[in-house]
């Protein structure tokens, strides 16, 4: 059984932080799962071996006193940090609130960068692995989640330029691009509400349905992670459903086909009227 260290940011339950943090612990790990609340993720306390640390991706001060406690926990060092925390923003380009655009932009690439960068001396004294939750979106141009797209676009392109800025000081880095994986991401993002003025109005009650396709349980994801590492794996990971789309067939589709994938994937711009 394994004994290695690992935080994860985004604990709260019903969330894949939630599920990592038990799919690491079920394998010997030291967990430190971190979320904005504690109390969201409460019934992790119950295991042995998992930390509740508050921890909020966005605030300099809460990211480096969990740094310190995870510091005095291990002795310096930790093996494994996978940045999860996200944040899903849900509002055409011509609509959109620049704020709440830049603040999705403050938890799902910035919070990845502080957090690294806190941890970094630890990750370095354990050899240890970095891990991003990156997303399909991010190859993706998914109408209506503009923002989203780009944050994660960032951050997968980030995270990458990371593993090899990492490779000679001896610290692996994971990209995970994600396929459909259950989770409470668009239930917890803000509510849609149109402008008056908007040219979207006809379909703002679909901007809220997605389309039906297969997702992954956060728990499958969750073990197929941990499986990968502490099998020691690098680099882009393609996983969950239809992932084999965004790896293998995407690549080779035309623009026409591509457009009509997406448009097709929900958020109700197939039923948007011409004009």
């Amino acid at each position: 059984m394994s004994s290695k260290s690992v935080l994860i940011t985004g604990c709260s339950q019903g969330g894949i932080g939630h599920a990592l943090a038990i799919a690491f612990q079920k394998r010997g790990c030291t967990v430190f799962a971190t979320a904005r609340s504690p109390k969201k993720m409460a019934d992790l306390e119950a295991l042995t071996n998992v930390h509740l640390l508050a921890l909020d991706t966005t605030q300099p001060e809460s990211i480096a006193a969990a740094a310190k406690e995870v510091e005095r926990q291990t002795g310096g060092s930790l093996d494994v940090l996978i940045n999860n925390a996200g944040a899903q923003y849900v509002m055409p380009i011509l609509d959109d609130d620049i704020e709440m655009a830049k603040a999705l932009f403050e938890v799902n690439y910035w919070g990845t960068v502080r957090v690294t960068k806190a941890f970094a001396q630890m990750l370095l004294a354990a050899k240890g692995t970095v891990v991003n939750i990156g997303s399909g979106a991010g190859l993706l141009p998914i109408p209506f989640q503009s923002h989203y797209n780009a944050s994660k676009a960032a951050m997968n392109r980030w995270s990458e330029t990371l593993r090899l800025e990492l490779v000679p000081l001896g610290v692996r880095t994971m990209t995970i691009i994600v396929g459909t994986v259950e989770s409470q991401l668009n239930e917890k993002a803000p509510q849609i509400k149109l402008p008056s003025t908007s040219s979207y109005r006809p379909i703002e009650k679909d901007m809220t349905e997605l389309g039906e396709y297969t997702q992954t349980p956060a728990d499958q994801f969750a073990d197929s992670v941990a499986d990968d590492v502490l099998s020691g794996k690098s680099g882009y990971v393609f996983m969950a459903a239809n992932a084999y789309i965004l790896k293998w067939v995407l690549p080779l589709l035309p623009q026409w086909a591509i457009d009509r994938l997406v448009t097709n994937m929900g958020r109700g711009l197939s039923k948007m009227p011409r004009v």
